[in-house]
């Protein structure tokens, strides 16, 4: 079976990494899978960039110009919205003449339109779509929080000037990809049990099958290790309790830094000695601005793209932390896990999925700093480490593992295939 993986970014954000590493499970399986890409960022053969750069910027761009004149020129949301009204044909090119199923992921930002996704659809090949996000079953955003408009259909948008109208854009794209979706069939995978839950109820998929797959991690490479080399590789201290946060942008609201320094500071006034022996590390872009707001010594590590170096960092901390607002199934958890780390989130989107509260990790109240620190203070003082250590490897391994992701996928690839033959 030859299997090609289609994706915005080979490596940057969370869908590139899970959507890389899906290839590689595969390619380890039987599975003949290569990977299409707009950013191509490795010398990898078995990734290709299509298109002309230069055309590439110019699609992102007019999205964003749409976008922002729908905006009324304002750059609030400028971001939170992708309308997939400009893309590239891929279907031209020989990766995608010599697959026989074509695996969708994260294709926003300019990379596939939904007119160049109804070419994919119309050559004929089945076709499988997952989700990082709720994007596909929305009209326009890839986080809904409180809105449920998409159960029924898209409007009065809260993204847009004034909350929208009866026939804003996002009604006008709602209407764009329920024609699209209404005639053909397309196998839809969500990363979490909660995202497919959250799928099902969109009346964009109505009658759609919808199955949960977590996203695969390699655990011969993240893996425990010796933790003093591991903090001396790093420069973090080895005599010291360490608090790790992770994310793309250390800045980025929607990962809920402000919770953590909230909780860090009732760590520090309730339990003064955490002052002197225990410290914070930021990995992620922008992290030295957030560095003065922490009550504990801070070292911001800034954006680490590879992956020695991350697994190096995990194998040097105590507990990772991570209070998002809102998460599918975080690669960072499934990192941290797999180095024997336990971790911290709140109860939101498949976070819940991955922590078993008090065994391998501990789940916070929604948006509770206060839980949030003594979730934190649980995994520091009043867990058995080493218990906790073998909880986590063990839920990686019994749910994350290539093998079996890989052979999950592969029963939905033989299904969409199935199904495409008895169509026609």
């Amino acid at each position: 079976m030859r299997v090609l993986i289609v994706n915005t970014s080979e490596k940057t954000g969370g869908a590139a990494v899970a959507a890389t590493r899906l290839m590689e499970a595969l390619n380890k399986n039987g599975v003949k899978a290569r990977m299409i890409v707009r950013d191509k960022e490795t010398e990898q053969i078995t990734v290709a960039s299509v298109g002309n750069p230069l055309l590439q910027q110019w699609r992102f761009l007019w999205e964003r110009l749409v976008i922002f004149c729908h905006l009324h020129f304002s750059k609030e949301h400028l971001f939170d919205i992708d309308i997939a009204n400009a893309g590239t044909d891929i279907t031209a090119t020989r990766e995608f003449r010599e697959a026989d199923l074509i695996h969708l992921h994260w294709i926003n930002q300019g990379f596939l339109s939904l007119g160049s996704i109804k070419k994919i659809i119309d050559s004929g090949k089945p076709v499988v779509w997952t989700m990082h996000d709720v994007w596909p079953a929305t009209a326009i955003c890839h986080i809904t929080f409180n809105c449920r408009h998409f159960v029924s259909h898209c409007h009065k948008c809260r993204l847009l000037p004034g909350n929208g109208s009866d026939n804003d854009l996002a009604a006008k794209v709602w209407k764009r990809k329920k024609a699209l979706y209404g005639n053909h069939d397309i196998a839809f995978v969500a990363c979490s049990k909660w995202l497919a839950s959250e799928a099902k109820k969109s009346a964009l998929l109505t009658g759609s099958n919808v199955t949960a797959i977590p996203n695969p991690i390699d655990t011969h490479v993240f893996c425990p290790g010796d933790r003093k080399l591991a903090a001396r590789t790093s420069s973090l201290p080895a005599d010291k309790r360490v608090i790790l946060f992770v994310s793309q942008r250390a800045t980025n609201p929607y990962k809920g830094m402000e919770y953590l320094v909230d909780a860090c500071n009732k760590l520090a006034k309730h339990y003064p000695e955490m002052r002197d022996n225990t410290v914070v590390a930021i990995l992620g872009g922008h992290s030295e601005e957030v560095v003065e707001k922490i009550p504990f010594e801070a070292f911001p590590l800034g954006y680490v793209s590879d992956t020695k170096r991350i697994v190096e960092i995990y194998r040097a901390v105590d507990v990772f932390v991570l209070p998002s607002l809102s998460e599918n199934l975080p690669n960072t958890i499934m990192e941290a896990m797999a180095c024997g780390v336990p971790s911290v989130g709140f109860r939101v989107g498949g976070i819940p999925e991955m922590i078993d509260h008090k065994r391998n990790g501990y789940v916070a109240d929604y948006c509770n700093a206060a839980d949030l620190a003594a979730g934190i203070r649980w995994a520091l003082d009043e867990a058995d480490k080493a218990a906790a250590r073998e909880e986590c490897l063990k839920k990686v391994s019994q749910c994350y593992s290539q093998h079996n992701v890989a052979m999950k996928y592969i029963e939905v690839y033989n299904q969409a295939i199935a199904s495409k033959r008895y169509r026609l």
